[in-house]
């Protein structure tokens, strides 16, 4: 398949539930998903953060995590966001890469969409 790139710019549910749901969709349609969180969003990955989620309507995020983790698609924070809310990489979900937008923007060069929250 393809690759889709997510950008999640906040860590309110109005930024999260829209690229978990897609991002859920794409990876188990096949393609190779990467979500990216700005610097905004680092309260949401901190430990046990993104499971505490509840939607009415809504799947629980807790599922949609797990299921994006087990079928490959990645999470990947800005590092500016590490200096810019004083935390740490150990601070943070055990399942995030650490990286600049330079990495990022390589990594979905040949991403067939890419979608921002």
């Amino acid at each position: 398949m393809g690759k889709v790139a997510f950008v999640c710019n906040g860590s309110e549910k109005s930024n999260l539930y829209p690229a978990f749901v897609l991002a859920s969709a794409a990876v188990a349609s096949g393609d190779d998903v990467i979500i990216f969180f700005t610097p905004a969003a680092v309260p949401a990955l901190k430990p046990g953060y993104l499971e505490s989620l509840t939607g009415k309507g809504m799947p629980a995020m807790k599922d949609l995590v797990e299921g994006i983790i087990a079928l490959g698609g990645r999470l990947m924070l800005c590092e500016l966001g590490l200096e810019a809310h004083d935390v740490t990489a150990e601070d943070l979900r055990d399942d995030i890469d650490i990286g600049g937008a330079t990495s990022f923007m390589a990594d979905i060069q040949d991403a067939k969409t890419t979608f921002s929250f």
